[in-house]
């Protein structure tokens, strides 16, 4: 696995890789993170991973982690 670039971003951390023939967005904030795949021969280049990481983008990723730690501390509660 190969870091081809991160996007600052002052709420969480993202970290772009390429592996196997595939593009990876890593986005990390706390205990939980998101990686989304895509093919590399199903985008122009490591240039269109950063205009897919958009605002739009990083706003639902952020708002899944409030789902994320609902859920987990949800299930810490029930156990």
């Amino acid at each position: 696995m190969r870091i081809v670039g991160e996007i600052p971003h002052p709420d969480c951390k993202i970290t772009l890789y390429s592996w196997n023939n595939r593009y990876l967005i890593k986005v990390e904030k706390g205990l939980f993170e998101q990686t989304y795949k895509i093919n590399q021969f199903d985008i122009a280049g490591e240039d269109t991973l950063h205009a897919v990481v958009n605002e739009a983008f990083i706003r639902q990723t952020l708002a899944l982690f409030q789902s994320m730690e609902a859920i987990w501390n949800q299930a810490l509660l029930h156990r």
